[in-house]
């Protein structure tokens, strides 16, 4: 196999995502073109969906909310050299522990005091999820990537035993817990947007939006500017060579797995105690394993991240309006062009990056134009107050 071509960090981080990201638009379109639909016609519909209102806006955002958790959460582990695809599991646990945090004091504190208590709740439960993975590969060599894998389909299953068997509110036959109080509901967007006098409609996007933002601030100052960010990063590059310089991995390892876990447990603020109001059991909804794909188009930065986030976000709700718009054209399709944009990004991320290099390269070693000649009165100038020979 063939080494990773070197690129600039600039290209790297921004030109080489959008030339993947235009390579799998192009194939798309040459499915769409083939199976009988104008790509042109069914890009607009798609943007309009997403961009061309304020409550599709609403509903990309809200989305995006979601794969910004998500996205950070794989980041942050891949920075360690850890490949975490336990943010299903690990945001089904927040979810939880927002709902038990809600059920139990949602009642008895008032809004200001909750907030808090069931973001720190989602963080913690995600957190010690991620955390037994960690141990396991950094004390006993179990490859996170398995055991993440199986805690995904463990935390399902605990999830709908307690759904069914303790939490579910009585006399309803889905298997969902009663409606929280209206203290442990995270306001809408529509509600600040309207306190500072901009008519906004009712979507369910709501201000975990700000939490998602805040998230990324953070995790961009604790991975870039911070000495356990910089060792955790050695880690992920060189093991041995860290390990040689005195650090740690399997501290690391549980640095990382344990940030990374918060980061997805957030999810469980944005849809259970933000959209739905409730604990429910299909309420991540593949959204961890879309984070995989978000890190990736983002190169695993926060700001990639979340530029990212907002592309799958708009995917969601424009592919949900050419569902309605366009006969025959079914959401399947949409999951075509997410798989496209994950294969380019991903498995096939590298393929433009030789291009991209021949690129960088000729426009570096480009020969500077011919200096412009100087005039007769520059000669006399540059000539005056030089003593003669």
């Amino acid at each position: 196999m063939s080494p990773p071509v070197e690129l600039p960090r600039w290209v790297d981080v921004a030109v080489l995502p959008a030339v993947n990201l235009a390579l799998a638009l192009a194939v798309a379109a040459a499915v769409v073109l083939v199976i009988g639909f104008q790509p042109v016609q069914v890009l607009a519909l798609l943007v309009k969906g997403a961009f061309g209102s304020k409550a599709g806006i609403g509903y990309t955002l809200y989305y995006a909310t979601t794969f910004i958790f998500t996205g950070l959460a794989v980041a942050v582990a891949l920075h360690a050299g850890l490949f975490n695809i336990g943010g299903e599991g690990q945001a089904m646990l927040g979810g939880l522990g927002v709902g038990l945090a809600a059920l139990a004091f949602g009642p008895h504190l008032p809004l200001a005091a909750m907030l808090p208590l069931m973001v720190l709740a989602a963080a913690l439960f995600g957190m010690a999820w991620a955390a037994v993975p960690a141990a396991l590969q950094a004390w006993r060599g179990s490859h996170v990537v398995i055991t993440t894998i199986m805690f995904n389909f463990i935390a399902a299953a605990l999830l709908v035993y307690l759904l069914v068997n303790v939490l579910k509110e009585p006399g309803n036959m889905a298997a969902e817990t009663a409606a929280f109080a209206a203290s442990a509901r995270v306001p809408g967007m529509h509600v600040l947007m309207n306190v500072l006098g901009i008519d906004w409609p009712r979507t369910p996007l709501n201000v975990s939006l700000l939490l998602a933002l805040a998230a990324a601030v953070a995790v961009y100052l604790a991975v870039w500017k911070s000495q356990p960010g910089y060792a955790l990063r050695a880690v992920g590059f060189a093991p041995q060579a860290a390990l040689y310089a005195g650090m740690r991995p399997p501290r690391l390892t549980m640095l990382s797995m344990a940030m990374s876990g918060a980061l997805a447990g957030l999810v469980g603020v944005n849809e259970v105690a933000g959209a739905h109001g409730r604990l429910l059991a299909e309420f991540v909804a593949g959204a961890g394993f879309t984070g995989i794909a978000v890190s990736l188009i983002g190169r695993n930065h926060p700001v990639g991240i979340v530029l990212a986030a907002v592309l799958f976000g708009a995917l969601y709700q424009g592919g949900a309006e050419l569902a309605f718009e366009i006969r025959g054209f079914s959401r399947d399709m949409v999951f075509l062009l997410q798989g496209l944009i994950v294969l380019f990004a991903g498995a096939m991320a590298q393929v433009a990056a030789p291009w991209l290099a021949r690129a960088v390269a000729l426009l570096a070693t480009r020969p500077p134009g011919p200096a412009p000649a100087a005039s007769n009165a520059d000669d006399v100038r540059g000539n005056r107050g030089r003593p003669r020979r």
